[in-house]
């Protein structure tokens, strides 16, 4: 039986010998094919976000796969002399710097974020967010009020009309969680305690989140605010009026929206 090798740069996993069975491989094909025109989309957003860094800035490094692309260029850039540094939004953002030689700071010597370059779950067309899908929302929101620009970068799929198809994360304190979610029930939805291999995730501050499939979100300000007002609740994925520049890797171009 034929055989095909087939390499997977983003996940880096490399597919060994899979059999070409007719019906079956062929969708199989189809699946990769697609996955990896996603990944060329958000490799070319990454990158071209890169393009926006410049000598000595302090940025805001984020935490996605998109972001992934941007934290690789750069690295490559400050082996050649580039000089920048970072705040990382999440544990893996910081491994994946460190990977890159990207320097890193904290905000015990920082107060003040030149660019903060980070991905989003879902962008409406006056550039709210949705985020959290990688549970660093905490971080990301914190990093993203102290820098004095912010660019969004992801594949044209997170384009919607109306936030809310994604479930919202809600980061909440483990104890009591149960209540909490009680409260957040109130407002109209189903939350959902989030796993990870079958255990309960654990954000890198050491709180749980809550998936909230509202839907549609028809007023995002009203609901972060009543969000915010429920005890248990330390932060929502909704991210509004905070977005500068959004640059979106599409499957022919890359388009680049200011505020």
């Amino acid at each position: 039986m034929a055989a095909l090798r087939i390499g997977w740069s983003f996940s880096f996993i490399e597919l060994h010998t899979i059999p070409l069975v007719p019906q079956i491989s062929l969708k199989f094909l189809e699946v990769i094919r697609m996955l990896n025109k996603v990944d060329a989309m958000k490799k070319a957003a990454g990158d071209k976000a890169a393009e926006f860094v410049q000598d000595g800035m302090v940025l805001g490094l984020g935490t996605g796969s998109t972001v992934y692309w941007t934290l690789k260029r750069l690295g490559e850039w400050v082996n050649e002399g580039l000089d920048i540094k970072g705040i990382p939004t999440s544990t893996q953002t910081e491994d994946w710097a460190k990977e890159f030689n990207i320097p890193l700071t904290n905000f015990s010597e920082v107060q003040s974020l030149d660019l903060a370059i980070d991905g989003a779950d879902e962008i409406d067309p006056d550039f709210n967010l949705i985020k959290g899908g990688g549970g660093a929302l905490l971080r990301e929101k914190l990093v993203a009020m102290q820098a004095k620009k912010v660019m969004i970068i992801a594949d044209e799929s997170k384009m919607v009309s109306q936030l809310g198809k994604f479930p919202l994360p809600v980061e909440v304190v483990p104890f009591g969680w149960e209540t909490t979610s009680q409260r957040i029930a109130t407002l109209g939805v189903t939350p959902i305690l989030r796993k990870k291999e079958g255990q309960t995730f654990v954000s890198d501050n050491g709180n749980y989140i809550l998936d909230c499939p509202f839907g549609s979100i028809s007023n995002p300000a009203d609901l972060h605010k009543e969000l915010k007002l429920l005890s248990g609740v330390v932060e929502t994925g909704l991210f509004l009026g905070m977005t500068d520049t959004v640059i979106i890797g599409g499957e022919e171009d890359v388009k680049i929206g200011n505020k």
